[in-house]
């Protein structure tokens, strides 16, 4: 996981200091891991049709990180969840998260 988790450790620090802000609830998914080889820290959900800012609750732990929220592709709705926020969540790869998703 190390090798293909490409984000800097900037970005990683930056994923894990949510601050307050102004946001809404869009709703909980269960998520999977996306392709690997997508750099970055997002979330593809069906619960939005832009890329914007978010953040996601792991409700099992309660851990809390910011995101990048992208549209899902196609019609499947399907959440996915990519290499770096997962580990971020500090979830194991094979996991699938329930977790609450939030706007900014």
């Amino acid at each position: 996981p190390e090798a293909l988790d490409t984000t800097s450790a900037a970005e990683r620090a930056a994923a894990l200091d949510v601050a307050p802000a102004a946001e809404r609830e869009l709703g909980t998914a269960i998520a999977s891991l996306g392709s690997p080889s997508e750099a970055g820290i997002w979330l593809k959900t069906p619960l939005v049709n832009a890329v914007s800012e978010g953040r996601i609750v792991w409700t099992e732990t309660g851990k809390s990180i910011a995101v990048e929220l992208r549209p899902a592709e196609g019609n499947s709705g399907t959440t996915q969840i990519s290499l770096a926020a997962l580990r971020l969540l500090e979830a194991p790869l094979s996991a699938l998260p329930e977790l609450t998703i939030y706007a900014r």
